[in-house]
């Protein structure tokens, strides 16, 4: 049977993949638009297998927040680049997976996954994403959080940061002041209660080592490794640091002065953690190709 042109397009259109490789199915289907789609769909899963092994480093931080600013979610979706990660499609499947966490709480990645959304699961989804973009995806973490007294704050740097506050008290702008300046600054937590014991016995440690090498009487010492470690909680905790919008002043005074106080925050950044593997770039365009 002959393969039009018609045909390839009517196929690429239902598949969303190559019309080279749309001819290629319809040849081997013998014409059979069907068959042809069922055996792409099969080959397309079967190449997501084996792509998701692959780093996948790039991508976007989604947050969607319910109609009636008591819930929020967001969630990370990566990619192998940026180009996929400025795509329409993968934007769309960001989209409907930071919905899903919102309308769903799921337990986990796996229960999210598990999800319907138009008639299929959002991990069938992802494969079937995978196979026509020809890049690795996942779904790496979210959050949800339900504000209990206070304010939901929203602020991305693009979609690569992400945040996420909760703030009592404080006038409508504080929300999203703090979480503009948690973006820049990045703290740990929010106050040194909070600060996690594994970090602040690790640093401490540090400090004294740092110390003692001073040779310094060991009550003098002592007292460094306290000024410093005030100094470290300080940059670490979001009260103790500087706010950006008025460095002379810290976090905790501003809540003070406006009369807020934060109960929640919460930060993704694209990719923070994931080692990136460096490739020359004539060599990826030419996996890509290969693939």
């Amino acid at each position: 049977m002959a393969i039009t042109a018609a045909m390839v397009k009517e196929l690429r259109e239902r598949t969303g993949a190559g019309m080279m490789e749309c001819k290629k199915a319809l040849v081997e289907a013998s014409g059979d638009m069907d068959t042809a789609a069922e055996q792409m769909r099969i080959s397309g899963l079967a190449k997501a297998d084996k792509k998701s092994g692959r780093t996948a480093a790039e991508g976007v931080v989604a947050i969607e927040v319910s109609a009636d600013g008591k819930s929020v979610a967001m969630a990370e979706i990566n990619c192998e680049t940026d180009f996929v990660a400025k795509g329409d499609d993968f934007s769309a499947y960001a989209a409907s997976v930071c919905k899903a966490v919102l309308e769903s709480s799921p337990a986990d990645v796996e229960a999210l996954g598990a999800l319907e959304v138009g008639g299929n699961t959002l991990e069938h989804v992802r494969h079937e994403l995978v196979a026509k973009l020809g890049e690795n995806i996942q779904v790496r973490r979210f959050e949800r959080h339900d504000a209990s007294t206070g304010t939901i704050g929203v602020y991305q740097h693009g979609e690569r940061i992400g945040v996420v506050t909760e703030v009592t008290g404080g006038g409508d702008a504080i929300p999203r002041d703090i979480a503009m300046h948690v973006a820049a600054s990045n703290p740990v937590c929010i106050g040194e209660s909070d600060v996690p014991s594994e970090i602040l016995d690790k640093e401490k440690e540090i400090l004294t080592a740092e110390a003692a090498d001073s040779g310094k009487p060991a009550e003098i010492v002592e007292k460094m490794v306290q000024g410093r470690l005030r100094k470290y909680l300080a940059e670490i905790t979001l009260l103790g640091q500087a706010y950006v919008k008025d460095p002379d002043q810290t976090v905790e005074k501003l809540l003070k002065s406006a009369g807020g106080t934060v109960n929640y925050f919460a930060r993704y950044e694209v990719g923070e953690g994931i080692e990136k593997k460096v490739e020359n770039f004539a060599e990826e365009v030419m996996a890509q190709v290969n693939n």
